[in-house]
């Protein structure tokens, strides 16, 4: 089992920048490939950056790219999720996810059934 553990979510007003965080504890020694979606009521729950277990491949949904940047600290056995230019439509419930040892390929690496870890979500509230 891997537990999951964000942080660093909060309000913001538009155009800032915030920093996701989010700590992976359990079967750490696992290869573990980790993404953020998001999600508000009533949609779908969202990809919104995904990186491979050794960091160097990663993908990003269409709405927050050039936006975002999605990292791993190994050592530290976290991934984050760093925003800027930040928007209204941002608001949501972020998530983080993990899955070993693959998340699927190419952009399907977005999609929420590649992934069987999830933290309980960080809320992000962006105002205008």
């Amino acid at each position: 089992q891997v537990h999951l553990v964000e942080s660093g979510g909060g309000s913001v007003q538009t155009g800032g920048s915030l920093r996701l965080s989010c700590t992976a504890s359990g079967d750490v020694y696992r290869d573990l490939c980790m993404g953020w979606f998001r999600q508000v009521p009533g949609k779908e729950r969202e990809g919104v950056a995904v990186t491979s277990s050794d960091g160097q491949t990663k993908y990003y949904g269409d709405s927050v790219k050039g936006r975002a940047t999605i990292s791993l600290d190994h050592a530290k056995n976290t991934v984050y999720l760093q925003m800027h230019s930040l928007k209204p439509e941002d608001t949501a419930l972020y998530y983080c996810a993990a899955n070993s040892p693959l998340c699927g390929y190419g952009s399907g690496r977005l999609l929420r059934e590649k992934y069987k870890y999830w933290g309980q979500g960080t809320q992000v509230t962006v105002s205008s």
